[in-house]
């Protein structure tokens, strides 16, 4: 019944109590806070406001570049390339070197000990003028300043190794990363790496190097050497005669026209060769040669008078097996190898008497012969006949009026001849050294006795071999009062 109250629990009470159980107010709302306060850390955390960091982390933020400190940079006193690969740059705490022509530079604690030249090269130099040995010739460079990425840089140092490659030190403020620029076109552009072109400058500088250790050793000195080598045009010797032969060098490739004939040059070694040779109807006189003058001077010869028998006189009047001969001959000697095969010096091929100097005027019974461009000398027969240096037989044939003869080819247009043989003892084809026996003395063809005829032929002229006895070609460079040295007579 409604209020009464008989001690027992309302009814209200009892279905409240029944039920499941409610949770309190108060913990509920602790639960709420908590997550609250979560919630607020975790926007904390992820937005990072200003307020909350700590002192180091504001000043990082502050001064980013803090953070990762940049190196010192180090500050380049001195550099030297000591050939095409090796160098080295000489900084105030450490010493960088390469190996690589530039490409790559390592850490070194002290200057590197100067390097020994290779074998052969003593001399012989870059192509700017520097030696491997010693590679500080700045090939006429001078420089205070450059100019590189549209930008002047003051020149604290410069060195040119070759014409084309060059190194060179500049006073800057960090931006080029130590100061060291290459250039591989003559100064005109500079690179902070070894480019394309700088390794192709450098490709082509040892192609020289390699060429002037093949050709310097036949020079009678490394000075001679050098001056060849700095020398656009070269006249060996630039004072000759008629009836002589100089030597041509130039830097490149392309030819020389003399006495109405062009002569091609053939490389070797560094440079470009040709033989001229000087014909006895080439007037004296002064006659220029590239950037260079040859000076023919006069000279007059003796003359000869000869008695033969009319048999041996009319075998002169045969002109049909002269020019078949001629014909062989001028076959065999229109090829000649392209480079140079003599060792040295040319010796006197036979041990005899001179009985006609080259160039004597020929009178046979009494009648204008012509010139004897050749020199004569007198042994027994079977008397051993050398060859006057290396070569190849270009003709061993027995022909109408030299009778057995050989044409040895030197390279280069220049050819010996033995002639009048009674034995030969090699054959067309064959590689013969300097010495080597190659016939025996005879008098074979228009002879009037054992003799050796000896000449020498420089692109089918005949030239004096006083100019080749105890001589190489090369060392007409030291001129014409010594050229003769070793000479059996004129």
């Amino acid at each position: 019944m409604a209020g009464r109250n008989d001690g027992r629990e309302p009814a209200g009470l009892r279905h409240r109590r029944k039920g499941p159980k409610r949770p309190k107010p108060l913990p509920l709302l602790g639960w709420a806070l908590a997550a609250a306060g979560a919630s607020v850390v975790l926007a904390i955390l992820v937005r990072e406001p200003e307020a909350i960091r700590s002192q180091p982390e504001q000043e990082e933020a502050a001064y980013p570049a803090a953070a990762a400190v940049a190196p010192a940079r180090r500050e380049p006193v001195e550099f030297r390339m000591t050939d095409l690969d090796h160098g080295w740059i000489r900084y105030k705490d450490v010493v960088r070197t390469t190996s690589d022509g530039g490409v790559t530079w390592t850490d070194r604690g002290a200057v590197p000990a100067a390097r020994e030249p290779d074998a052969g090269t003593e001399g012989q130099g870059l192509p700017g003028g520097g030696t491997e040995a010693e590679a500080g010739a700045d090939a006429g460079h001078r420089m205070s300043s450059l100019r590189y990425h549209d930008k002047d840089y003051a020149v604290k140092q410069v060195q040119f190794l070759t014409e084309e490659i060059g190194w060179a030190l500049v006073q800057d403020d960090g931006e080029l990363g130590g100061g060291l620029l290459v250039s591989g076109d003559g100064g005109r552009t500079w690179q902070q790496e070894v480019t394309g072109l700088v390794r192709d400058a450098i490709r082509r500088a040892k192609e020289e190097l390699a060429g002037r250790r093949k050709e310097a050793p036949l020079y009678a000195s490394a000075e001679a050497a050098q001056l060849a080598f700095r020398s656009e045009w070269l006249v060996m010797p630039e004072t000759a005669v008629p009836g002589g032969v100089v030597l041509i060098r130039h830097k490149k490739p392309g030819s020389v026209y003399w006495n109405g004939r062009t002569y091609l040059l053939e490389p070797y070694g560094a440079g470009y060769f040709t033989y001229l040779p000087i014909g006895m109807d080439v007037a004296p006189g002064r006659y220029p040669i590239g950037d260079k003058t040859l000076t023919i001077a006069p000279k007059r010869y003796p003359s000869q008078y000869l008695e033969v028998t009319e048999e041996m006189n009319r075998m002169r009047q045969d002109t049909k097996r002269i020019a078949a001969d001629q014909a062989l001959i001028n076959k065999a000697r229109s090829v000649s190898q392209t480079e140079f095969l003599a060792d040295g010096p040319y010796v006197i091929p036979v041990d005899g008497r001179l009985t006609t100097p080259y160039g004597h005027t020929r009178y046979v019974n009494g009648k204008f012969s012509g010139a004897h461009l050749a020199v004569d000398l007198a042994a027994p027969e079977g008397t051993p006949v050398k060859a006057a240096n290396d070569g190849v037989v270009a003709l061993a044939d027995s022909l109408y009026l030299t009778g057995n003869s050989i044409y040895l080819d030197h390279g280069m247009g220049l050819f010996s001849q033995y002639a009048h043989l009674s034995k030969l003892q090699v054959k067309a084809g064959d590689r013969v050294r300097k010495g080597e026996i190659i016939g025996l003395v005879g008098t074979t063809g228009f002879s009037t006795g054992p003799h050796l005829h000896f000449a020498f032929w420089a692109h089918n002229v005949q030239v004096d071999p006083n100019l080749f006895f105890g001589r190489s070609p090369f060392h007409w460079l030291l001129g014409t009062e010594a050229a003769g040295e070793g000479k059996i007579g004129q």
